[in-house]
């Protein structure tokens, strides 16, 4: 297992310590989070150590990709194990903060759908032979929804302050992102999945 693939797995966990903190009912085992005051709005400990580790956790998606393609590392694997970590990374929280009521519940649906979508394409192309690579809409929209998810974990601080809503932005900005990749990667990859002939290696 290369440098990269490890980080993966490290995100995969990461993910799991954030989802467990987020969904965990501490109030059970006689635990309670404090709250603080931070610039007229009031934060709740618990998603503030869940935005930390999430950040971490994203950041090593863009270092194993990094590392990957410099050292020329990347494999099945680790493609397989990456694709993995994003969706437990992002869609569980998107999932989680939509029932705890931080954000609307569309986003996740939209984006949770968009996945579904465009794993079936990339699936249906490599039954015949072909590797569906990431395009820009894609990765702009996976970069969107990893800072405003940050943001949202933060109470948008410091821009609620000053009644910005910037995190809310970016996730919706994400949404319609995700829409549009799903849209193109249809349209690049159509003639593929459409095709009748399946390529054998």
């Amino acid at each position: 297992m290369n440098l990269p693939t490890k980080l993966t797995v490290v995100r995969i966990i990461l993910s799991v310590v954030v989802i467990a903190i987020l969904v965990f009912p501490f109030y059970t085992v006689g635990i309670s989070f404090p709250k603080y005051n931070v610039l007229g709005i009031v934060v709740n400990l618990k998603y503030i150590i869940s935005g930390i580790i999430f950040i971490i956790a994203s950041v090593t998606d863009f270092i194993d990709g990094y590392l990957a393609r410099k050292n020329n590392q990347v494999t099945n694997t680790g493609k397989m194990l990456d694709a993995i970590a994003d969706k437990v990374l992002v869609d569980s929280v998107l999932i989680i903060l939509a029932a705890q009521g931080f954000i609307s519940v569309m986003i996740p649906i939209v984006v949770v759908l968009r996945d579904i979508v465009v794993n079936a394409i990339k699936m249906e192309a490599a039954g015949k032979g072909k590797v569906v690579a990431a395009i820009n809409s894609g990765k702009l929209k996976t970069a969107a929804l990893m800072i405003g998810i940050s943001l949202t974990f933060f109470y948008n601080l410091p821009f609620e302050a000053i009644n910005i809503r910037v995190a809310d932005f970016l996730l919706y900005f994400a949404t319609i992102m995700s829409i549009i990749s799903a849209i193109e990667y249809f349209n690049l990859n159509k003639n593929i999945i459409f095709s009748k002939e399946e390529i054998l290696n």
